[in-house]
């Protein structure tokens, strides 16, 4: 069924809502996600996982959830996806920056860098798949030497995730996966 909206002599916030209500409205939920998990932790998560994802189950992506995303996608899928994570991480190789050193005589000046030792990548997960999130983000974490890398995207109600999304992330070295998405997960 189509909705027909007759729009004469309407504003805008009159059709859809104030933009201003609804942002406060959101940034107010958000808060009390975020107090929620600092709070409650994992039990927090587990909640907004059923209530936003309807998912209920354990949180972390075991590796038998690999295996089995790996035999859902075909060969030359998962050759593809190979070769993108080859061209990925030639370009961003040319990108890692170095330290430098200066030696003065009576001082030494430079600059040192140094990896994050943890980072967090978000994937969306939603209606569509997007392993190419996964490959821009962890492909680059890696190679600037970031020691632990750590995704969250949403499961679907039956506590799946896409396969396209965790074959990429087990082919991007992604250390742990949960399944969270929202503003509980960031």
């Amino acid at each position: 069924m189509v909705k027909i909206i007759n729009y004469e002599n309407q504003t805008a916030s009159e059709l859809f809502g104030s933009r201003e209500d609804s942002e406060g409205a959101i940034e107010n939920k958000v808060r009390e996600i975020l107090a929620a998990v600092k709070e409650r932790g994992d039990s927090a998560l587990a909640e907004y996982s059923l209530r936003f994802d309807g998912f209920s189950g354990k949180l972390e992506v075991e590796e038998s959830e690999f295996e089995e995303a790996f035999s859902a996608l075909t060969p030359e899928y998962i050759s593809t996806l190979k070769a993108s994570i080859e061209n990925i991480q030639k370009f961003h190789e040319k990108q890692l920056k170095k330290g430098f050193e200066i030696d003065e005589g009576d001082r030494i000046v430079g600059q040192k860098v140094i990896p994050v030792a943890k980072a967090g990548i978000y994937v969306p997960g939603g209606t569509a798949a997007y392993p190419s999130t996964v490959l821009m983000n962890a492909i680059p974490a890696k190679i600037a030497g970031v020691g632990e890398v750590i995704m969250a995207t949403p499961a679907k109600a039956d506590g799946k995730i896409k396969p396209e999304v965790l074959a990429a992330a087990k082919l991007c070295g992604v250390d742990r996966v949960f399944k969270m998405g929202g503003a509980q997960a960031i």
